[in-house]
């Protein structure tokens, strides 16, 4: 594997050619509470190329998560604009926006989200098949070897540890060709050697794949590894370093 530094990673943004992925404009998502309504996102501003890779930092509560939500199409704005891939989410209704993240997005929880009772491949299979791909079940064979799960196909995510349940799902989001990761807190389950190892399998195949990496994390060296850092604090942007010019 590609045993990059820190520095040539985030020498990779792409200058030449670029291709505006995300674009949020005055972005606003308000919640209900028995306390009244709450204002998480107060008018973010956000635009990302094909191809970065940006960590997403700042205080718990600060609506990193919720972001990572809007941008995925699971969380709805109360205001502003919202486009990614072409598509603008704010005009979708629920069944086009199951199909748009079943086709641009793929996501990678902190905890894993595998399906127990299906397989390691039948848990990679499961997203090209509502694509309708032809031979699922070879793509999910490919995606595992290429995380180095050849071996643990058949495998239930009970049988596995927490570095192979997330290597899985590190496939399963990549599976269906998806141009966006959005990965949330990816190593909080698991130990430093585990998490490094994960990340290094992450970074590698966002690079050699071109898709966009939006990684929210506590942590500031994996931080450091993007290309690009937005800090987020109580539902603004403090701080966007490295942003496009």
């Amino acid at each position: 594997m590609d045993a990059r530094t820190p520095a040539a990673e985030r020498a990779a943004k792409p200058e030449a050619g670029r291709k505006l992925v995300i674009e949020l404009d005055r972005l606003e998502v308000t919640l209900p509470s028995r306390a009244g309504p709450v204002d998480i996102l107060r008018g973010i501003g956000l635009q990302i190329d094909q191809g970065e890779a940006v960590s997403v930092v700042g205080p718990s509560g600060s609506g990193k998560t919720t972001l990572l939500m809007v941008i995925a199409g699971l969380e709805g704005a109360t205001g502003g604009k919202v486009n990614v891939a072409g598509h603008d989410l704010t005009a979708l209704g629920e069944d086009y926006l199951a199909s748009f993240r079943r086709d641009q997005i793929g996501i990678v929880f902190q905890s894993f989200h595998l399906i127990p009772a299906m397989t390691a491949l039948e848990n990679v299979a499961v997203p090209l098949e509502f694509r309708g791909s032809g031979d699922a079940f070879a793509e999910a064979t490919a995606k595992l070897e290429r995380v180095g799960l050849g071996h643990r196909l058949d495998h239930y995510p009970g049988q596995l540890s927490g570095g192979e349940q997330q290597r899985v799902a590190i496939a399963r989001a990549l599976a269906a060709g998806a141009k966006i990761i959005l990965a949330d807190e990816p190593t909080g389950n698991l130990d430093q050697e585990t998490g490094q190892a994960i990340m290094d399998l992450l970074f590698d195949l966002q690079r050699t794949s071109g898709t966009t990496l939006i990684l929210v994390t506590h942590d500031p060296k994996l931080a450091k590894r993007c290309s690009r850092k937005v800090e987020i604090r109580d539902g603004l942007i403090h701080k966007d370093t490295g942003a496009r010019k």
